[in-house]
């Protein structure tokens, strides 16, 4: 029996997406009621979004932003990063985590990854480390929690800041504490792809006032005053811009969209994690092939193997043999030491001999929160075959 299922790319031949976008009815009264009001930005749903997220990772300030990447930026520029610094980052991630630091005037510093999580190694970061290194930006890759107290015992053994990249992570937590609130700062997006959408849109979250602050003035052009205040009393043009800041804002219609998806996250990561685990029995058997482990504290953001040398197909040829039965995969990431653009203006002190034997096995399987069985089993029995 065909799975009938609609690809986000419109490709009629495929019956297994890589992920679908998961809106609700509840999400779009939610978007419906957000329509209906006279203010559409800067007002009363993105601070109900904010309030939800801070109470949901137990920090004390959330502010909402454009999406992921300008999350990263403004974190990194309110721990005062610039010209001249370096900060540490994994070779394996999103071009948005180097692309943050760029935009700073700082230089990214490429380090190793883990084998068997892929997150940044700490043993890797250390070698990093030099009088230039101003902070260490850590991923939480797929939605694996990196070795962040080992992280922050060395960042405090060196003075260093530490801005957490969580945008695969939300719900993900160690010893209690959700990712994000380990460092200065953590950066949370929002992308159709991720465990929670506002469709483009991101978070800071802090337990700095200073922080926090900084980030809602920079959001908003450097303006001291919000909307909100400008017109509530008083002359509506009288404010004072402190310095050149940024068109970073999150919108009223997106900030009710994330507020409905947070109400059900913790729904949202189990179907994810039954998901992976279901995966994992059906896989984790097969000779060459290694399966991901499922911690308790991962968010399951990806399910992601590795294809070794016995199995008898490459990693490209079981993504065009997958992609000629009508099932999506792609692989996360290419490294970023693989770019032009960073091969140009990144620092490199170690050897990146884990990311670049995990750029050669790793693909990523379809997995989204509504993904039945059904089509599950299609995937596992095509890799089977």
């Amino acid at each position: 029996m065909k799975i009938k299922i609609r690809d986000p790319f419109e490709d009629s031949s495929i019956n297994v997406p890589f992920f679908l976008p998961h809106i609700t009815k509840e999400d779009k009264r939610f978007v419906n009621d957000a329509l209906n009001s006279a203010l559409l930005t800067d007002g009363p749903k993105l601070r109900q979004f904010e309030s939800a997220f801070a109470k949901f990772t137990g920090t004390k300030y959330a502010v909402g932003v454009s999406n992921g990447t300008s999350a990263l930026h403004l974190a990194l520029k309110a721990i005062g990063v610039g010209k001249g610094d370096e900060v540490i980052i994994p070779d394996v991630t999103f071009v948005a985590t180097a692309s943050a630091v760029l935009i700073t005037g700082a230089t990214p510093v490429l380090a190793d990854i883990n084998n068997e999580d892929m997150n940044i190694s700490v043993d890797s970061i250390q070698r990093c480390i030099t009088k230039k290194t101003k902070a260490i930006l850590p991923v939480h890759f797929a939605g694996k929690i990196c070795d962040i107290n080992r992280i922050k015992k060395i960042a405090k053994l060196n003075n260093l800041d530490i801005i957490e990249d969580c945008a695969h992570a939300i719900g993900a937590r160690s010893e209690n504490k959700h990712v994000g609130s380990f460092g200065m700062a953590g950066c949370f997006s929002f992308y159709p792809t991720k465990n929670i959408t506002t469709i483009e849109g991101g978070m800071v979250i802090t337990s700095s006032k200073k922080i926090a602050q900084y980030i809602k003035t920079a959001r908003n052009h450097g303006i001291t005053k919000s909307l909100k205040q400008r017109f509530s009393h008083g002359k509506p043009w009288d404010y004072d811009v402190v310095e050149a800041g940024y068109n970073y804002r999150l919108d009223e219609i997106r900030s009710a969209l994330g507020t409905s998806q947070l109400k059900r996250i913790k729904k949202i990561n189990y179907q994810r994690k039954e998901a992976c685990q279901y995966y994992n029995s059906k896989l984790r058997n097969i000779d060459g092939i290694i399966t991901p482990s499922n911690n308790d504290g991962n968010a399951f953001h990806l399910y992601i193997i590795r294809i070794q040398k016995k199995f008898r197909l490459s990693r490209d040829r079981l993504f065009h043999k997958l992609l000629k039965h009508g099932i999506r995969t792609t692989v996360h990431y290419k490294p970023l030491h693989e770019f032009t653009v960073f091969r140009k203006k990144v620092k490199i002190y170690d050897k990146l001999d884990n990311s670049k034997q995990a750029y050669k096995e790793i693909i990523s399987l379809p997995l989204y929160p509504q993904i039945s069985r059904l089509e599950q089993n299609k995937v596992i029995d095509c890799i089977i075959n």
